[in-house]
């Protein structure tokens, strides 16, 4: 099994793209593809994330960090058959493959802001170390209309081609200097968290995609109306990156029983055996959002 077969498996082939959503990928980091789950599975994920956030409370998105005025969830192949239809997200793991080639899942969490709450710096989701470097892609599956009110994504066009900022602690995996020219000292801001020239906020309708290059300088904003804004984050690395949810630790009999040939590759658990019998345990302390500015310049 390699990627190019597990997509194929799943129905994925080179017209998964079009050439504008390529050309957007390459030129802007990112694009919006509509209509890409249907309003009833949608539905079921909804119920899906809204239980799951019952369960767990504020220890909800643990396995990689939780976030005060975001409501989190992680870990979520292994919590619920609902979210097994991403693995088939055509325009994601079609723009990972182009972009990175061989590629496995890298983690699936989920996030809603709260009335008032929500916004986050600029940042890339993992580092670059040269150019050309790319590690990561994600994707932001919109479980309700994303829409300028309740805090959508904001992206930096083209800036997944600019140095790496923010790039959150759990991301950097021994990471100590990364790419950086002397244009990019005149274009970091001096505050991450204001608007910047030039941001885009990335909306559509429930069901809707963006793909983002894992490098572009983007974060969420604050939600002013509080109407919920759930979203899937889905995310590809390359194979030689290690996983932000290391899917053979947290592996359930449930998951590996249900998971196709194809499913299994793209989660790395071919061949592994279960680790976690019954609801994944919940922690007594978690760690909190936290990012890392690596300001070294190259060498």
């Amino acid at each position: 099994m390699d990627t190019k077969q597990a997509l194929a498996d799943l129905g994925i082939g080179d017209d998964a793209l079009t050439p504008d959503q390529r050309r957007a990928l390459d030129e802007d980091g990112f694009f919006v593809a509509a209509d890409v789950f249907t309003l009833d599975e949608v539905a079921e994920m909804v119920a899906e994330f809204d239980r799951l956030t019952e369960i767990e409370g504020d220890f909800g998105g643990h396995e990689v960090h939780i976030e005060p005025g975001a409501p989190r969830l992680a870990n979520l192949f292994n919590k619920s058959p609902a979210f097994d239809r991403v693995l088939a997200c055509g325009p994601t793991l079609a723009a990972a493959h182009l972009l990175l080639g061989d590629i496995r899942v890298f983690s699936l969490n989920a996030r809603t802001p709260l009335k008032g709450q929500g916004q986050q710096p600029l940042h890339s989701d993992v580092p670059r170390r040269w150019e050309g470097d790319w590690w990561l892609v994600n994707s932001v599956i919109m479980l309700d209309d994303m829409a300028e009110d309740n805090g959508p994504t904001r992206v930096v066009p083209g800036s997944h081609k600019w140095v790496s900022l923010n790039v959150p602690d759990v991301n950097l995996f021994g990471t100590k200097q990364i790419h950086r020219t002397p244009a990019d000292e005149g274009r970091e801001p001096d505050d991450p968290l204001a608007p910047y020239p030039g941001e885009v906020m990335v909306m559509g309708k429930a069901g809707s995609v963006g793909v983002i290059n894992g490098h572009i300088w983007h974060g969420g904003t604050t939600s002013a109306s509080g109407r919920p804004r759930r979203v899937l984050h889905l995310s590809f690395a390359r194979r030689d990156i290690p996983q932000q949810t290391d899917q053979r630790a947290h592996l359930t009999p449930e998951l590996l029983a249900r998971s196709s040939p194809a499913q299994r590759y793209l989660l790395d658990i071919e061949g592994a055996e279960p680790a976690v019998f019954g609801y994944p345990p919940l922690p007594t302390e978690a760690r909190v959002w936290a990012h890392d500015d690596l300001r070294q310049s190259d060498a």
